[in-house]
């Protein structure tokens, strides 16, 4: 090609891409993004006489791209670069004369080094959101994707992946990506670590697109799929001085994706839990904030929990805490913990390291998302009961319960976890009810979130408990039991359950059990009867045991039709819902009707087998019963030979 030919399609470039479509495509995407990014950088200015002077020679030196030479094509880019390019005077300077188009057309051309100037002036300028949209709509991400597997030329390929990774942080440019075949030459540039510098720069250009990319659903599949795994804990363990630049973003790609189970377990197996753990100690804060939060998401299985302890990295995490000053690395490291604190082990190791005392020092003038994953740390050490005492000895009851008038529902849900289990010690419950925790938990009740309806009521079980005089506190309660009794109609299994298990306890005072009688809890507890639910039949079952020591409550139990039912949750693998059952059944079978029913139904066998075992409230349930059973078998033999 001639010069005055080359100079001529420079000439039409700007005519010919306003004539490229994309292929029509009617894949959805299924991205972790709900919303796609705000454009709020997509600000035009008034070409007025107060434009700086770089906004002119902005215009004119994109002239000289559309309608120069090469060699004034290649001064042009290489004068464009001089200009600081990440202001947004220059930007919209570049774009308002056609700019974008005449870039994204130099990728096309068979010069090299307008390519590479091209490459590099789209790569800074697409930092700004409305830049990189109008990037994705000249179709420049296409011939970007083409640009990565171009033989013998590294920077350009580097280049390329690196302002993908600037315009992929929406969803339909991720998508686009994806459709184009970009992931699989992404991970195919994941390879290039072999100790040359060049090569490392492929992988961490790589590793910075796939970053972005990974942000969609569907995009985490396909990375996977090109076998991103293997080549990614190759890159976890690179030395040298600059390691860093590629270290982080591949954990980056990693905790993105680690939010999928597949990618957990891929994690695990391959070893990289070991890398992570390891690099908690480094210098760098965006690779401990990456590192801690790729734990954060892994922890969420046992085997994970069990690595992270087993390769020490418990300590690190806790050193992490004093990184107040760096709330994601803050975040990142709470998080991780609070899921490590799921594992009563690593929960020892926490109270060896006094981790309990600097949570506590974090339930003030913290940011949600750290607050979130602090308190959901709490929650999991306060099982352990000198933990609660140290929650309490430290200060921690009163933020605690402030918490409880947010609106967060995530920190919701764990702040009523961590204050249902401090409220076990009836120390800390005394200050829970000093700051009227109790009523807070129950207006909690009335959220519309089923998690914190269901956390809440947890929670309310051993406040009744612990209370002083527990009776007289939940009637103070306006409409409060009626709207507990109204809660059985819920839909979600774990509502019922843990509303059940609040009622058993409520039904302990005879004058509350007599309100909820007249609310109709005996008719709603009997319509949940049939349920396969194991837990929901174990509180079920309390809270009929309880429910029959009022009135004619067992008669109604039975025309009910609640007695049959719950004989077949003796059938249960579960040894408390055998202890529940026994116990409601028990009082039930004070009723001739109910005895019947029971008998009917072959009850006698099935707690024959109890009656010897070593659960002695179980053992006398179940010989109570029988022994009821049986003195109504007596009595209508009496009859009979009378």
């Amino acid at each position: 090609m001639t010069q005055d030919e080359k100079s001529q399609k420079r000439q039409s470039i700007t005519k010919e891409h306003k004539v490229k479509k994309e292929p029509e495509i009617v894949l959805s995407d299924s991205s972790s993004d709900s919303e796609e990014e705000e454009d709020s950088n997509d600000r035009r200015q008034d070409q007025g006489t107060d434009l700086p002077a770089e906004y002119w020679q902005i215009q004119k030196l994109v002239k000289y791209l559309k309608w120069g030479n090469q060699t004034a094509t290649v001064i042009a880019l290489c004068a464009m670069l001089d200009f600081n390019l990440s202001s947004e005077t220059c930007q919209i300077a570049i774009r308002e004369v056609g700019g974008l188009e005449v870039l994204i057309n130099l990728l096309d051309t068979d010069e090299v080094k307008c390519k590479i100037g091209a490459l590099k002036i789209l790569k800074q300028i697409s930092m700004n959101a409305s830049i990189r949209r109008s990037i994705a709509d000249l179709g420049g991400l296409q011939t970007m994707v083409a640009i990565l597997d171009m033989p013998n030329n590294n920077q350009l390929r580097c280049l390329a992946a690196e302002t993908i990774a600037n315009v992929a942080r929406f969803k339909r440019s991720r998508r686009t990506v994806r459709q184009y075949g970009g992931i699989e030459k992404l991970v195919s540039l994941l390879q290039g670590v072999k100790g040359q510098e060049t090569d490392r720069n492929l992988a961490r250009s790589g590793a910075l697109a796939l970053w972005s990319c990974s942000k969609s659903n569907k995009n985490k599949a396909a990375i996977m799929k090109a076998g991103a795994i293997p080549l990614l804990a190759k890159l976890l363990k690179i030395e040298g001085e600059d390691k860093f630049s590629t270290l982080v973003p591949v954990v980056g790609t990693l905790q993105e994706c680690a939010s999928e189970p597949a990618y957990r377990e891929a994690i695990r197996k391959s070893g990289m839990v070991q890398d992570l753990v390891t690099n908690l100690n480094c210098d760098n804060q965006e690779l401990q904030m990456h590192c801690a939060s790729a734990i954060f998401k892994c922890a969420e299985d046992e085997d994970t929990r069990q690595m992270v302890a087993t390769y020490k990295g418990i300590e690190p995490l806790v050193n992490l805490l004093q990184s107040v000053d760096n709330e994601p690395l803050l975040a990142a490291a709470t998080g991780a913990i609070w899921k490590c604190a799921v594992s009563p082990k690593n929960v020892k190791a926490f109270q060896e390291l006094k981790t309990v005392e600097q949570l506590v020092s974090l339930l003030e003038n913290q940011p949600e998302e750290v607050l979130v994953n602090v308190v959901g740390a709490l929650a999991e050490c306060a099982q352990v009961p000198a933990i609660r005492t140290t929650i309490r000895k430290s200060g921690g009851i009163p933020p605690l319960v402030d918490l409880l008038t947010g609106t967060n529902q995530l920190l919701l849900v764990n702040v009523t976890k961590a204050v249902g289990a401090c409220a076990l010690e009836k120390e800390s419950m005394e200050q829970i009810d000093k700051k009227d925790g109790v009523r807070l938990l129950w207006s909690l009740l009335k959220n519309t979130n089923p998690e914190v309806q269901a956390s809440a009521a947890w929670a309310i079980c051993p406040c009744i408990e612990n209370a002083r005089d527990a009776g007289e506190m939940v009637r103070s309660f306006v409409g409060g039991l009626e709207l507990i009794v109204s809660l059985l109609k819920s839909e979600r299994t774990e509502v019922l359950s843990s509303v059940c298990a609040a009622i058993a306890n409520i039904a302990r005072d005879e004058e509350n059990l007599a309100v909820i009688t007249d609310h109709g809890v005996v008719p709603t507890l009997a319509q949940l009867t049939n349920t396969q639910n194991d837990r929901l039949r174990r509180h079920l079952a309390e809270a009929i045991a309880r429910c029959c020591a009022w009135g004619n409550n067992r008669t109604a139990f039975g025309r009910e039709g609640a007695v049959a039912p719950l004989v077949k949750y003796l059938q249960s693998e579960n040894p408390l819902v055998h202890q529940a059952t026994a116990q409601a059944l028990h009082q039930l079978s004070e009723d001739p009707d109910n005895c019947q029913t029971m008998h009917m139904v072959g009850v006698v066998n099935l707690l024959m087998k109890m009656v010897g075992s070593s659960d002695e409230i179980l053992q006398e349930a179940a010989a109570g019963c029988i022994m009821n059973i049986r003195h109504l078998a007596q009595a209508n033999e009496k009859k009979k030979n009378f």
